[in-house]
């Protein structure tokens, strides 16, 4: 729990010492260069009762959508991509060891670094191995939670605007407000790593 709220630390000063100073962040030309064609791997989860996942979108997961730099940073590159598609207010963190979800938000998370063993879709959901360059869409409604992680995993998560950030947990009344808000969470734009014109789009009748 220390190393994590060290490496929490660490990265949220480096990234705004980048934002200040451009040091580290991707040029539009090299941005464009760093992202692969890639099909979706889509799967829906139902309700189990106290998870409630989404009705009517799918979970995506871009295998390798993202190539990382040897030099510079490479959260910057999924910063920079999610911003310019519209998805913002990211961060740099882990993914959390409990069950949780979001019931007034979509959530992409791109792994920056390391690796990890995520369950999607609550207890009777599924177990994804991520890794350096994956993208994966959670959503509104969309259990997580890490089962396992390298110790140098980094996350980069950000949000489509008009959404409304919430943690639930998996309690009767959370899910009771879950089933009545997922419903109203508006679509995104664009697609956070391919854009206008991205699979998500398609899968999500966008």
């Amino acid at each position: 729990m220390a190393e994590s709220k060290a490496m929490y630390l660490l990265e949220t000063l480096k990234k705004t010492f980048e934002t200040m100073t451009g040091a580290g962040r991707p040029s539009h030309t090299s941005l464009e260069a760093n992202v692969a064609p890639r099909t979706p791997r889509t799967t829906m989860f139902r309700d189990d009762g106290v998870i409630p996942n989404n009705p009517e979108l799918p979970f995506i997961h871009y295998l390798g959508a993202v190539a990382l730099p040897e030099r510079g940073d490479p959260a910057a590159v999924f910063e920079e991509l999610f911003e310019r598609n519209g998805w913002g207010n990211s961060w740099r963190n882990g993914i959390y060891d409990y069950v949780h979800y979001h019931s007034g938000t979509h959530e992409v998370l791109g792994i920056a670094r390391g690796h990890a063993r995520v369950r999607f879709g609550g207890n009777s959901g599924k177990v994804v191995d991520l890794r350096e360059g994956d993208v994966v869409i959670l959503p509104a409604g969309t259990g997580h939670q890490s089962l396992d992680a390298s110790k140098d995993l980094l996350v980069i998560g950000a949000y489509p605007p008009n959404g409304k950030y919430d943690e639930c947990r998996g309690s009767r009344q959370e899910h009771e407000r879950a089933l009545e808000s997922i419903p109203k969470v508006h679509l995104p734009a664009k697609d956070p790593v391919y854009g206008a014109d991205g699979p998500l789009m398609d899968a999500w009748n966008c």
